[in-house]
Protein backbone atom coordinates (compact mmCIF):
# COMPACT_ATOMS: atom_id res chain seq x y z
CA UNK A 1 0.00 0.00 0.00
CA UNK A 2 1.34 3.38 -0.34
CA UNK A 3 3.00 5.19 2.23
CA UNK A 4 2.25 8.51 3.07
CA UNK A 5 3.72 10.67 5.36
CA UNK A 6 2.49 13.92 6.85
CA UNK A 7 4.40 16.12 9.51
CA UNK A 8 2.15 18.77 10.92
CA UNK A 9 -1.43 18.79 11.86
CA UNK A 10 -2.27 21.60 11.57
CA UNK A 11 -4.79 22.70 9.00
CA UNK A 12 -2.83 21.69 5.83
CA UNK A 13 -1.83 18.85 7.86
CA UNK A 14 -4.76 17.59 8.90
CA UNK A 15 -6.92 18.82 5.46
CA UNK A 16 -4.51 15.98 3.56
CA UNK A 17 -5.42 13.25 5.94
CA UNK A 18 -9.18 13.44 6.17
CA UNK A 19 -9.29 13.97 2.61
CA UNK A 20 -7.40 10.59 1.72
CA UNK A 21 -9.68 8.78 3.89
CA UNK A 22 -10.88 6.60 1.60
CA UNK A 23 -8.06 6.10 -0.54
CA UNK A 24 -6.05 3.27 -1.27
CA UNK A 25 -3.00 4.44 1.49
CA UNK A 26 -1.36 4.20 4.85
CA UNK A 27 -1.11 7.29 6.13
CA UNK A 28 1.33 8.44 8.85
CA UNK A 29 0.62 11.86 10.83
CA UNK A 30 3.46 12.95 12.89
CA UNK A 31 3.06 16.09 15.29
CA UNK A 32 5.16 17.38 17.80
CA UNK A 33 1.93 18.23 19.67
CA UNK A 34 -0.65 15.54 20.34
CA UNK A 35 -3.44 18.20 19.04
CA UNK A 36 -4.99 20.09 16.55
CA UNK A 37 -4.44 24.09 17.30
CA UNK A 38 -7.23 26.74 15.67
CA UNK A 39 -4.53 29.39 15.32
CA UNK A 40 -6.64 31.97 14.34
CA UNK A 41 -8.31 32.28 18.21
CA UNK A 42 -5.13 32.09 20.07
CA UNK A 43 -5.11 35.94 20.88
CA UNK A 44 -7.93 34.64 22.62
CA UNK A 45 -6.28 32.75 24.85
CA UNK A 46 -3.94 35.13 25.62
CA UNK A 47 -6.34 37.78 26.32
CA UNK A 48 -8.36 35.29 28.71
CA UNK A 49 -11.53 35.07 26.51
CA UNK A 50 -11.15 31.45 25.70
CA UNK A 51 -8.91 28.54 27.35
CA UNK A 52 -6.59 26.44 25.63
CA UNK A 53 -8.60 23.42 25.52
CA UNK A 54 -11.20 25.64 23.49
CA UNK A 55 -9.30 26.06 20.77
CA UNK A 56 -7.30 23.06 20.75
CA UNK A 57 -8.75 19.34 19.63
CA UNK A 58 -6.19 16.16 20.34
CA UNK A 59 -5.76 14.54 17.13
CA UNK A 60 -6.44 11.02 17.77
CA UNK A 61 -10.00 12.51 18.44
CA UNK A 62 -10.58 14.04 15.41
CA UNK A 63 -9.30 11.23 13.39
CA UNK A 64 -10.54 8.29 15.49
CA UNK A 65 -12.67 6.67 12.88
CA UNK A 66 -9.88 7.19 9.87
CA UNK A 67 -8.57 3.37 9.51
CA UNK A 68 -5.82 4.65 7.37
CA UNK A 69 -4.01 7.26 9.54
CA UNK A 70 -1.73 6.29 12.30
CA UNK A 71 -0.73 9.63 15.05
CA UNK A 72 2.55 9.72 16.03
CA UNK A 73 3.50 12.07 18.75
CA UNK A 74 7.01 12.55 18.00
CA UNK A 75 9.33 15.54 16.15
CA UNK A 76 11.44 15.02 13.06
CA UNK A 77 15.22 15.27 13.36
CA UNK A 78 15.87 14.27 9.82
CA UNK A 79 14.93 13.12 6.50
CA UNK A 80 16.78 10.98 4.17
CA UNK A 81 15.79 12.10 1.01
CA UNK A 82 17.31 9.49 -0.82
CA UNK A 83 15.91 6.18 1.19
CA UNK A 84 12.64 8.44 1.44
CA UNK A 85 12.36 8.16 5.23
CA UNK A 86 11.88 10.32 8.31
CA UNK A 87 14.27 10.17 11.63
CA UNK A 88 11.99 10.69 14.40
CA UNK A 89 13.40 9.37 17.70
CA UNK A 90 13.06 6.75 18.46
CA UNK A 91 11.41 5.76 15.09
CA UNK A 92 12.33 6.12 11.17
CA UNK A 93 9.08 6.25 9.30
CA UNK A 94 9.71 4.96 6.39
CA UNK A 95 7.63 7.26 2.92
CA UNK A 96 6.15 6.99 -0.47
CA UNK A 97 4.73 10.78 -0.28
CA UNK A 98 5.78 13.59 1.87
CA UNK A 99 3.43 16.24 3.10
CA UNK A 100 5.87 18.47 4.71
CA UNK A 101 3.06 21.07 7.06
CA UNK A 102 5.29 22.34 9.65
CA UNK A 103 3.93 26.22 9.95
CA UNK A 104 6.22 28.96 10.82
CA UNK A 105 7.44 30.60 13.96
CA UNK A 106 7.78 33.64 15.47
CA UNK A 107 10.86 35.52 13.39
CA UNK A 108 12.74 38.44 14.68
CA UNK A 109 14.91 39.53 11.59
CA UNK A 110 17.66 38.46 13.14
CA UNK A 111 17.14 40.01 16.95
CA UNK A 112 16.10 36.41 18.26
CA UNK A 113 17.19 37.87 21.51
CA UNK A 114 14.20 39.86 21.45
CA UNK A 115 12.11 37.02 22.28
CA UNK A 116 12.68 36.76 25.72
CA UNK A 117 11.36 40.79 26.01
CA UNK A 118 8.75 40.82 23.75
CA UNK A 119 6.79 36.85 23.25
CA UNK A 120 5.40 36.17 20.08
CA UNK A 121 2.13 34.13 19.56
CA UNK A 122 2.55 30.88 17.60
CA UNK A 123 1.64 28.64 20.11
CA UNK A 124 -0.60 27.67 23.10
CA UNK A 125 2.69 28.32 25.19
CA UNK A 126 3.18 31.68 23.94
CA UNK A 127 -0.88 32.51 24.56
CA UNK A 128 -0.33 31.32 28.08
CA UNK A 129 2.95 33.72 28.16
CA UNK A 130 1.22 36.55 26.91
CA UNK A 131 -1.65 35.85 29.19
CA UNK A 132 0.31 36.12 32.12
CA UNK A 133 2.38 38.77 31.75
CA UNK A 134 -0.36 41.10 30.82
CA UNK A 135 -2.30 40.10 34.07
CA UNK A 136 0.77 40.49 36.10
CA UNK A 137 1.14 43.91 34.75
CA UNK A 138 -2.11 44.64 36.38
CA UNK A 139 -1.39 42.78 40.08
CA UNK A 140 2.56 44.92 39.90
CA UNK A 141 0.98 48.34 38.98
CA UNK A 142 -1.93 47.91 41.60
CA UNK A 143 0.79 47.06 44.58
CA UNK A 144 3.53 49.92 42.95
CA UNK A 145 3.11 53.42 45.03
CA UNK A 146 5.73 55.17 42.93
CA UNK A 147 3.66 56.57 40.17
CA UNK A 148 6.23 56.57 37.47
CA UNK A 149 6.73 52.57 37.89
CA UNK A 150 3.10 52.13 38.19
CA UNK A 151 3.28 53.73 34.49
CA UNK A 152 5.20 51.60 33.39
CA UNK A 153 3.73 48.77 34.23
CA UNK A 154 0.19 49.58 32.73
CA UNK A 155 2.01 50.72 29.94
CA UNK A 156 1.50 47.92 26.88
CA UNK A 157 3.18 47.71 23.45
CA UNK A 158 2.76 45.43 20.72
CA UNK A 159 5.08 45.40 17.75
CA UNK A 160 3.52 44.99 14.07
CA UNK A 161 -0.24 46.00 13.45
CA UNK A 162 -0.85 42.79 11.19
CA UNK A 163 -4.45 41.11 12.24
CA UNK A 164 -2.45 39.52 15.07
CA UNK A 165 -1.34 42.82 16.45
CA UNK A 166 -4.38 44.83 15.90
CA UNK A 167 -6.72 41.64 17.35
CA UNK A 168 -4.18 41.57 20.70
CA UNK A 169 -4.75 45.48 20.59
CA UNK A 170 -8.51 45.31 20.43
CA UNK A 171 -8.83 42.81 23.00
CA UNK A 172 -6.72 44.38 25.88
CA UNK A 173 -8.16 47.97 24.65
CA UNK A 174 -11.76 45.93 25.77
CA UNK A 175 -10.07 44.14 29.18
CA UNK A 176 -8.64 47.74 30.43
CA UNK A 177 -11.84 49.43 29.77
CA UNK A 178 -14.72 46.74 30.58
CA UNK A 179 -13.17 43.61 31.67
CA UNK A 180 -10.73 44.75 34.72
CA UNK A 181 -13.01 47.94 35.64
CA UNK A 182 -13.75 47.30 38.74
CA UNK A 183 -11.32 44.65 39.81
CA UNK A 184 -9.08 46.67 41.44
CA UNK A 185 -8.45 49.60 44.01
CA UNK A 186 -5.11 51.42 43.42
CA UNK A 187 -5.24 52.26 39.83
CA UNK A 188 -7.92 52.37 37.21
CA UNK A 189 -7.56 49.80 34.56
CA UNK A 190 -8.84 52.41 31.83
CA UNK A 191 -5.47 54.69 32.31
CA UNK A 192 -3.31 52.16 30.66
CA UNK A 193 -2.05 53.04 27.57
CA UNK A 194 -1.70 50.57 24.83
CA UNK A 195 0.83 51.27 21.41
CA UNK A 196 1.00 49.23 18.70
CA UNK A 197 4.46 50.66 16.26
CA UNK A 198 4.86 48.90 12.66
CA UNK A 199 6.95 50.41 10.04
CA UNK A 200 4.18 50.22 7.71
CA UNK A 201 1.86 53.76 7.03
CA UNK A 202 -1.07 51.98 7.80
CA UNK A 203 -2.56 49.07 10.60
CA UNK A 204 -3.91 46.27 8.20
CA UNK A 205 -1.57 47.39 5.65
CA UNK A 206 -2.51 44.21 3.33
CA UNK A 207 -6.24 45.67 3.39
CA UNK A 208 -7.37 47.82 1.54
CA UNK A 209 -6.96 51.77 2.90
CA UNK A 210 -10.36 52.46 3.53
CA UNK A 211 -10.88 49.07 6.06
CA UNK A 212 -7.25 49.94 7.08
CA UNK A 213 -8.31 53.68 8.56
CA UNK A 214 -11.83 52.41 9.90
CA UNK A 215 -9.20 49.71 11.63
CA UNK A 216 -7.46 52.54 12.97
CA UNK A 217 -10.49 54.15 13.59
CA UNK A 218 -11.94 51.58 16.00
CA UNK A 219 -8.48 50.70 17.43
CA UNK A 220 -8.46 54.29 18.45
CA UNK A 221 -11.72 54.19 20.57
CA UNK A 222 -10.50 51.83 22.43
CA UNK A 223 -7.71 53.79 23.77
CA UNK A 224 -4.67 52.06 21.29
CA UNK A 225 -2.29 54.10 20.05
CA UNK A 226 -0.86 53.75 16.39
CA UNK A 227 2.69 54.60 16.01
CA UNK A 228 3.50 53.94 12.45
CA UNK A 229 6.04 54.04 9.90
CA UNK A 230 8.28 53.57 12.72
CA UNK A 231 11.26 50.86 12.63
CA UNK A 232 12.45 49.29 16.23
CA UNK A 233 16.06 49.14 17.20
CA UNK A 234 15.87 48.21 20.66
CA UNK A 235 13.49 45.75 22.83
CA UNK A 236 14.45 45.74 26.31
CA UNK A 237 13.05 44.77 30.24
CA UNK A 238 11.69 48.25 30.22
CA UNK A 239 10.11 49.11 26.87
CA UNK A 240 11.59 49.55 23.16
CA UNK A 241 13.25 52.01 21.66
CA UNK A 242 12.77 52.81 17.74
CA UNK A 243 13.30 55.41 14.92
CA UNK A 244 11.29 57.87 12.59
CA UNK A 245 12.52 59.60 10.49
CA UNK A 246 15.81 59.52 11.37
CA UNK A 247 15.44 60.40 14.93
CA UNK A 248 14.76 57.83 17.92
CA UNK A 249 12.65 58.02 20.67
CA UNK A 250 11.72 55.49 23.00
CA UNK A 251 8.68 54.16 25.10
CA UNK A 252 8.94 52.61 28.77
CA UNK A 253 6.81 49.36 29.91
CA UNK A 254 7.08 46.53 31.41
CA UNK A 255 4.69 44.18 28.94
CA UNK A 256 6.16 43.92 25.21
CA UNK A 257 4.26 41.95 22.41
CA UNK A 258 5.47 40.28 19.20
CA UNK A 259 3.06 40.67 16.19
CA UNK A 260 5.71 41.26 13.46
CA UNK A 261 7.37 38.84 11.82
CA UNK A 262 7.68 34.53 11.27
CA UNK A 263 10.38 32.65 10.23
CA UNK A 264 9.68 28.76 8.61
CA UNK A 265 9.99 25.77 11.02
CA UNK A 266 13.38 24.29 11.18
CA UNK A 267 12.23 21.55 8.38
CA UNK A 268 12.39 24.23 5.85
CA UNK A 269 16.49 24.42 6.18
CA UNK A 270 16.44 21.45 6.61
CA UNK A 271 15.01 20.29 3.08
CA UNK A 272 17.37 23.06 2.13
CA UNK A 273 19.99 20.96 3.27
CA UNK A 274 18.59 17.21 2.33
CA UNK A 275 16.67 18.17 -0.86
CA UNK A 276 18.45 21.36 -2.11
CA UNK A 277 14.96 23.43 -1.55
CA UNK A 278 14.92 26.84 -2.35
CA UNK A 279 14.03 29.24 0.72
CA UNK A 280 13.20 32.89 1.12
CA UNK A 281 14.39 35.22 3.18
CA UNK A 282 11.43 34.21 5.79
CA UNK A 283 13.01 30.53 5.58
CA UNK A 284 9.73 29.55 3.72
CA UNK A 285 10.00 26.60 1.23
CA UNK A 286 9.59 28.02 -2.38
CA UNK A 287 7.63 25.45 -4.31
CA UNK A 288 6.68 24.41 -7.76
CA UNK A 289 3.09 25.08 -9.49
CA UNK A 290 1.59 21.65 -7.71
CA UNK A 291 3.17 22.32 -4.31
CA UNK A 292 6.13 19.86 -4.63
CA UNK A 293 9.58 19.98 -4.46
CA UNK A 294 11.73 21.02 -7.33
CA UNK A 295 13.39 17.84 -8.54
CA UNK A 296 11.32 15.68 -5.79
CA UNK A 297 8.13 15.36 -6.73
CA UNK A 298 7.49 12.91 -4.48
CA UNK A 299 7.16 15.93 -1.89
CA UNK A 300 4.96 18.30 -0.99
CA UNK A 301 5.12 21.86 1.31
CA UNK A 302 1.82 23.27 2.13
CA UNK A 303 0.54 25.90 4.12
CA UNK A 304 2.25 29.07 6.21
CA UNK A 305 5.97 26.79 5.71
CA UNK A 306 5.41 26.80 1.76
CA UNK A 307 6.26 29.93 -0.56
CA UNK A 308 3.83 29.44 -3.36
CA UNK A 309 4.31 32.52 -6.09
CA UNK A 310 1.64 33.74 -7.99
CA UNK A 311 1.99 34.66 -11.87
CA UNK A 312 2.69 38.58 -10.45
CA UNK A 313 5.55 37.53 -8.18
CA UNK A 314 3.36 38.01 -5.25
CA UNK A 315 3.22 34.96 -2.70
CA UNK A 316 -0.23 33.48 -1.35
CA UNK A 317 -0.53 34.70 2.49
CA UNK A 318 -0.03 32.85 5.07
CA UNK A 319 -3.32 32.14 6.42
CA UNK A 320 -5.56 29.24 7.10
CA UNK A 321 -8.19 28.70 4.28
CA UNK A 322 -4.61 28.51 2.01
CA UNK A 323 -3.43 25.73 4.15
CA UNK A 324 -6.72 23.97 3.87
CA UNK A 325 -7.20 24.33 0.17
CA UNK A 326 -3.45 23.02 -0.20
CA UNK A 327 -4.03 20.49 1.85
CA UNK A 328 -7.13 19.24 -0.38
CA UNK A 329 -5.68 19.74 -3.68
CA UNK A 330 -2.26 17.90 -2.76
CA UNK A 331 -4.49 14.64 -1.19
CA UNK A 332 -6.38 14.39 -4.74
CA UNK A 333 -2.88 14.95 -6.34
CA UNK A 334 -1.65 11.88 -4.60
CA UNK A 335 -5.09 9.46 -5.29
CA UNK A 336 -4.38 10.94 -9.21
CA UNK A 337 -1.11 9.94 -9.55
CA UNK A 338 -2.07 6.26 -8.11
CA UNK A 339 -4.05 6.38 -10.94
CA UNK A 340 -1.65 7.28 -13.12
CA UNK A 341 -2.82 10.73 -13.97
CA UNK A 342 -2.15 14.47 -13.01
CA UNK A 343 -3.82 17.58 -11.95
CA UNK A 344 -3.41 20.59 -13.22
CA UNK A 345 -1.23 23.30 -10.91
CA UNK A 346 -2.79 24.54 -7.73
CA UNK A 347 -5.03 27.55 -7.47
CA UNK A 348 -6.17 29.43 -4.61
CA UNK A 349 -9.57 30.61 -4.63
CA UNK A 350 -9.51 33.96 -2.46
CA UNK A 351 -13.37 33.90 -0.42
CA UNK A 352 -12.29 37.03 1.48
CA UNK A 353 -10.19 38.36 4.48
CA UNK A 354 -11.41 39.18 8.14
CA UNK A 355 -10.19 40.77 11.16
CA UNK A 356 -11.57 41.89 14.05
CA UNK A 357 -10.59 45.24 16.15
CA UNK A 358 -12.98 44.41 19.17
CA UNK A 359 -16.93 44.46 20.60
CA UNK A 360 -18.78 45.36 17.19
CA UNK A 361 -15.93 46.33 15.42
CA UNK A 362 -14.13 44.30 12.24
CA UNK A 363 -13.22 44.75 8.76
CA UNK A 364 -13.82 42.15 5.79
CA UNK A 365 -12.76 42.48 2.43
CA UNK A 366 -14.08 40.69 -0.47
CA UNK A 367 -12.75 42.29 -3.51
CA UNK A 368 -15.46 44.11 -4.83
CA UNK A 369 -17.08 44.23 -1.85
CA UNK A 370 -15.74 45.58 1.54
CA UNK A 371 -17.44 46.85 4.35
CA UNK A 372 -16.64 47.35 8.19
CA UNK A 373 -18.53 47.66 11.68
CA UNK A 374 -21.49 45.57 13.51
CA UNK A 375 -21.81 43.49 10.30
CA UNK A 376 -18.25 42.13 9.97
CA UNK A 377 -17.89 41.66 13.29
CA UNK A 378 -20.60 39.28 13.32
CA UNK A 379 -19.38 37.75 10.22
CA UNK A 380 -16.04 37.02 11.98
CA UNK A 381 -17.38 35.08 14.69
CA UNK A 382 -20.04 33.10 13.03
CA UNK A 383 -16.89 32.12 9.86
CA UNK A 384 -14.38 31.48 13.00
CA UNK A 385 -16.91 29.28 14.45
CA UNK A 386 -17.16 27.19 11.21
CA UNK A 387 -13.88 26.61 11.02
CA UNK A 388 -13.90 24.93 14.33
CA UNK A 389 -13.24 21.49 13.27
CA UNK A 390 -14.95 19.73 16.16
CA UNK A 391 -19.30 20.40 17.03
CA UNK A 392 -17.91 20.05 20.70
CA UNK A 393 -15.41 23.03 20.39
CA UNK A 394 -17.94 24.91 18.38
CA UNK A 395 -20.90 25.01 21.10
CA UNK A 396 -18.44 25.31 23.72
CA UNK A 397 -16.62 28.74 22.43
CA UNK A 398 -20.30 30.16 20.93
CA UNK A 399 -21.42 29.48 24.56
CA UNK A 400 -18.30 31.41 26.12
CA UNK A 401 -18.69 34.53 23.58
CA UNK A 402 -22.40 34.60 24.37
CA UNK A 403 -21.67 34.67 28.21
CA UNK A 404 -18.94 37.29 27.31
CA UNK A 405 -21.13 39.23 25.20
CA UNK A 406 -23.09 39.68 28.24
CA UNK A 407 -21.07 40.16 31.30
CA UNK A 408 -17.70 41.79 29.57
CA UNK A 409 -16.40 38.92 31.72
CA UNK A 410 -13.21 37.25 30.45
CA UNK A 411 -13.45 33.80 32.23
CA UNK A 412 -9.53 32.75 31.63
CA UNK A 413 -7.94 35.27 33.39
CA UNK A 414 -5.49 32.85 35.02
CA UNK A 415 -2.05 33.31 35.69
CA UNK A 416 -0.87 29.71 34.84
CA UNK A 417 1.80 29.08 34.51
CA UNK A 418 3.75 32.24 36.23
CA UNK A 419 5.53 34.70 33.63
CA UNK A 420 8.75 33.63 32.33
CA UNK A 421 11.40 36.47 32.02
CA UNK A 422 9.12 38.90 33.90
CA UNK A 423 10.90 41.83 35.18
CA UNK A 424 10.70 42.12 38.96
CA UNK A 425 8.85 45.56 40.73
CA UNK A 426 11.39 47.81 41.30
CA UNK A 427 10.97 49.46 45.14
CA UNK A 428 9.29 53.09 45.09
CA UNK A 429 13.13 54.81 45.48
CA UNK A 430 14.58 53.83 42.25
CA UNK A 431 15.45 56.13 39.61
CA UNK A 432 13.76 55.84 36.01
CA UNK A 433 14.95 52.81 34.48
CA UNK A 434 17.00 52.75 31.58
CA UNK A 435 16.45 50.34 28.07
Amino acid sequence: MHRVAIIGGGFGGLETAKRLAKAPVSIMLVDRWNYHLFQPLLYQVATGGLSAADIAIPLRFILRKQKNVQVWMAEVTDIDVERRMLIAPPRQIPYDTLVVAAGVSNGYFGNDHWSTAAPGLKSLEDAAEIRARTLYAFEMAEQEPDPELRRLWLNFVIIGAGPTGVELAGALGEITKDTLREDFRNIRTEEARIFVLDMAPRVLPSFPEDLSAAAEHSLIRLGVRPLLGVRVVEIGANGVRFERDGRQDSIGARTVLWAAGVQGSTLGRLLNRRAGAELDRMGRVLVEPDCSLPGHPEIFVIGDLACYRLAGGNTLPGVAPVAVQQGRYVARLIQARLQGATLKPFRYLNKGTLATIGRHHAVADFGRLRFHGPLAWFLWLFVHLLYLVSFQNRLLVAIQWAIQYFTFNRRARLIVPPPRHAPAAEPASSSKPSL
